[in-house]
Order: C-alpha cells, then sequence, then structure tokens
C-alpha cells in the first residue's frame, strides 16, 4: 500500500466522471483546484460533487484542495492577444500606466538591490534592473525571447508593497468554507502573520479549513522555522522558489525544509515539474524518477502534479507512474533515516507524542502489521504519521471531513466508522471493519491507540498490542 500521497491538479484532461474515478484508483489522494484560473461557480460545485461521488463509490477517502492564487505577478496587455519579441541588451519600462510592459498589480518597488532582476515565465526570460522612476523600472533584458501576455513575473532583489491575501483570495476562501473544502494552500508566504488574515475569516464563519504554506520567496526561507509552526504544513513550490533565488540552491532548501517540517510534525509537499515530460510523452525522463525517488527518500508526506494531469496527454500515466515509483522507494525505506531528524524533546513533548514515539518503535521491533489510531480531530494520526512507523497507519474516524483531510498524511488510510461508547465494544467492531476489508487476517499482531473515555477529541492515553482472532 504506497504511503506517500500525491495531489493531482484537475483540469481539463481529468475533470471527467470516468477519468477522476480512473486517477483515484491509479493513486491520486487530494485533488488541487487551482483557484488562479476562472471558474464559473456552477461548473465548480458540479466538479467538486463528481469529485466525492466518485470517492465514495470507490470507498475512497479523497480530499479537495484549493490552491489559493494569491499576488501573482503578471503581464497584462489591454489587447490580450499581444506579445512583445525580445532581443538581447533591448531597453524596457515595466509597471502600471503607459509603459513598455503593464502588469496586473499596482506595485510599489520599496527597496531595489544591487543586482535586482525581472524574470518572465519561470525565468525564461531575464531583465537586469537598471533604475526607476514614478514607480516604473527601467529594466534590459539579457537574452532572447518572446513577452507572452498572461506570463508570470518575478522581481529578485526588490521589496514588494502587496498583501499576501488578496480580495480574490479572501472571496476563495469563503467559498471554501461553503464548499466544505478539505485544505487550502497560501501563495506567496512570507512570514508566519501571513496566517492571520485566513484564521479572522476561520473565526468569523466558526470553521477552520487547515492551510498550507506555499514556500517560493526568499522571505518564506528566513522565516522558515516560525512559519512551519504557525500553518497546518509546508508546500515546497520549487517553480517560484527556483526563480526567485539562485536555482543552484534549490535541492539544498528543499532538504531543509522536508527536516524542519519533520522536526515539528507537519505534512510537507513537493511539487513542480516532478513528471513534466509526461505532460506530452507516456515515458518520464530518467532525471525525473530520481527526483521523485529522492523527494520519498527525504520523507515527504506528498508529491504533487501540476499541468500533467491538468492538461497533459497522459493523466492515468502520471499517476500510474508516480504510484509506481513511489511503491518501489518506500519497499526500501529505513525508518531511522527520518527519526534522525526528531530531537528528543520533540519526541517526549506531551503525552499523545509519547504514545505515538512508543508505537512506532513497538511497530517496528515486533513486526506489527498495523497501527489503528482511533481519532476524533485526526491530531493523533498526524503525530502517528510523523514517526514514519513500518507499519500501515489506520485512522479510524466518525467524522468524514476529518477522514478526507487525513489523506494528505503519509502513510494513514482513514476509514469513516461509527461512534462508540464502550471501548471493548469500539475495539471489536474496528478490528471486524480492518477484516472486511481486508487490511488484517486471523494471527496477525496490530497496534491500537485511543482515547479513554472515548469520544473526546485529544485525550489519546491508551496503547495496546492485540492479536486478531
Amino acid at each position: 500500500m504506497k504511503k506517500t500521497k500525491i495531489i493531482a491538479t484537475i483540469g481539463p484532461s481529468s475533470e471527467k466522471s470516468t477519468n477522476l474515478k480512473k486517477m483515484i484508483l491509479s493513486g491520486m489522494n487530494i485533488a488541487r483546484i487551482n483557484m488562479s484560473h476562472q471558474y464559473d461557480l456552477n461548473d465548480l460545485k458540479k466538479l467538486i460533487i463528481k469529485i466525492r461521488k466518485q470517492a465514495e463509490k470507490l470507498d475512497r477517502s479523497v480530499a479537495i484542495l484549493f490552491d489559493l492564487c494569491g499576488p501573482k505577478i503578471r503581464v497584462s496587455f489591454d489587447n490580450k492577444h499581444q506579445n512583445i519579441k525580445v532581443k538581447k541588451n533591448q531597453a524596457f519600462t515595466l509597471g502600471n500606466g503607459k509603459v513598455d510592459i503593464p502588469i496586473n498589480l499596482p506595485l510599489k518597488f520599496k527597496n531595489i538591490k544591487p543586482g535586482a532582476l525581472v524574470k518572465i515565465d519561470d525565468g525564461y526570460l531575464s531583465f537586469k534592473v537598471e533604475g526607476t522612476k514614478d514607480n516604473i523600472l527601467k529594466i534590459k533584458s539579457q537574452n532572447d525571447g518572446e513577452i507572452i501576455n498572461g506570463k508570470g513575473i518575478n522581481l529578485p532583489g526588490i521589496d514588494l508593497d502587496v498583501d499576501t491575501v488578496t480580495k480574490k483570495d479572501i472571496d476563495d476562501v469563503k467559498l471554501a468554507l461553503e464548499l466544505k473544502i478539505d485544505w487550502l494552500a497560501m501563495s506567496f508566504v512570507r512570514s508566519e502573520e501571513d496566517i492571520l488574515k485566513l484564521k479572522k475569516i476561520f473565526q468569523k464563519h466558526n470553521h477552520q479549513i487547515p492551510v498550507i504554506a506555499k514556500i517560493e520567496k526568499p522571505e518564506a526561507i528566513q522565516n522558515l522555522k516560525k512559519i512551519a509552526m504557525a500553518f497546518d504544513g509546508i508546500l515546497v513550490a520549487r517553480g517560484d522558489l527556483g526563480v526567485e533565488m539562485p536555482i543552484n540552491q534549490l535541492p539544498l532548501l528543499q532538504k531543509e525544509i522536508v527536516n524542519k517540517c519533520l522536526q515539528n510534525k507537519k505534512p510537507v509537499i513537493i511539487a513542480t515539474q516532478m513528471l513534466e515530460s509526461m505532460i506530452n510523452n507516456v515515458n518520464p525522463t530518467r532525471a525525473e524518477v530520481n527526483d521523485i525517488a529522492n523527494a520519498i527518500y527525504d520523507g515527504v508526506d506528498a508529491v504533487m502534479l501540476s499541468a500533467e494531469t491538468a492538461v497533459g496527454k497522459y493523466p492515468i500515466e502520471s499517476l500510474e507512474m508516480m504510484s509506481s515509483i513511489a511503491n518501489t522507494v518506500e519497499a526500501d525505506l529505513d525508518p531511522l533515516n527520518f527519526s534522525r531528524y526528531i530531537p528528543d524533546k520533540v519526541r517526549k513533548s506531551d503525552r499523545r507524542s509519547s504514545i505515538c514515539h512508543a508505537a512506532m518503535n513497538m511497530s517496528n521491533d515486533l513486526h506489527i502489521k498495523a497501527i489503528i489510531v482511533m481519532t476524533e480531530s485526526g491530531s493523533t494520526a498526524i503525530k502517528m504519521a510523523q514517526y514514519r512507523p513500518n507499519s500501515n497507519i489506520y485512522a479510524l474516524c466518525p467524522y468524514p471531513d476529518t477522514c478526507r483531510m487525513l489523506s494528505l498524511i503519509w502513510g494513514v488510510t482513514s476509514i469513516k466508522v461509527k461512534q462508540y461508547t464502550s471501548t471493548d465494544e469500539m475495539i471489536l467492531n474496528y478490528i471486524s471493519i480492518m477484516k472486511d476489508k481486508k487490511y488484517i487476517d486471523k494471527g496477525d499482531k496490530v497496534i491500537i491507540t485511543a482515547g479513554v473515555p472515548i469520544g473526546i477529541s485529544g485525550t489519546t492515553n491508551m496503547i495496546k498490542i492485540h492479536v486478531v482472532d
């Protein structure tokens, strides 16, 4: 059973019910909806219903993630079909108003550092900043190319006076609350304070959605520890991060971020260009296979497909390939590889952490087949997963939204169950369910963790080794 989770972006190549079914069967755990694109509200609601209907038919928990747009800076010509040919050393102006390269946001350039650059289309076009006047940048091209309307712009070395959360983001968060979306991803996070605006919205609506911080700005690297503590997870957005910072630093940054998440027991996702060649080809490159394998060896919770499943020719094959790589690599994983990143003070920080740490050691020592976690909020399952035990983790929970949320967490298979009032009755019924689903057999040893008395969130205080009869 695959432990590393796969996020697949939904788009024209994958939004039909038949394709969604195949994608779930091929290993999709989380369906990502990119809110940078404009969606008709009725179409969006229909898409969410389709995803959840297919997951229910297949008896799978599949989460839905809204990826918020954030203040993405783009080329914005009045004529949407306008393009500009660029020659090396050609001079341009960029900003709002009467300029050569207009942008979509009214930016103020607060501080321009020496060597500041303007990069367009993921860095395929690069411009050196020569100066500024009346909040308009004077830039000179460093290579030949073409500026295409709508392409993204990055400004490494320039401080921007712009809010991380836009009006569109606020509207999309409210929509996510209405539609009971399972996860949110916040773009262009710079500090731990960026989550506060979303928390105000959650408080007003008396409902919270876990939020992932997308790491794609240099400021986020500087504030990484505080961001990891404040948010519910981290996504390494290698596209913008590789443009904003020297690309040769990207492998080191990726490992640093993953290790920080393991230390803080927060889920971590690797994204961008994981199987990009499969947008147009049925087979990946060797480098892409190794890239995915290295991420899994590092201990990431999830890997993400973007254009591969949204607009690519081979969405199902891309998922099958990623699942195949995950299954192969996971058979070779050494749990000590992850434990070394978790200090003793973190392991023993509270009762629940100690129980999860003990369960991991017991399961590895005794070759336990399954760790069964009784959970209300999902917190114990998340803590258990961050210890990366050899055993499969099964989270039994009475709430469907918690089951879906746990679809993002490494090694966790969530199962919706009834709520019981007796611990003995609960264990007997849950073992029966596990046997019916063929997750365990007679004679198997399993570890059970739960809170006694049951039905109270956050009271995990019991651990038991049980032999299936």
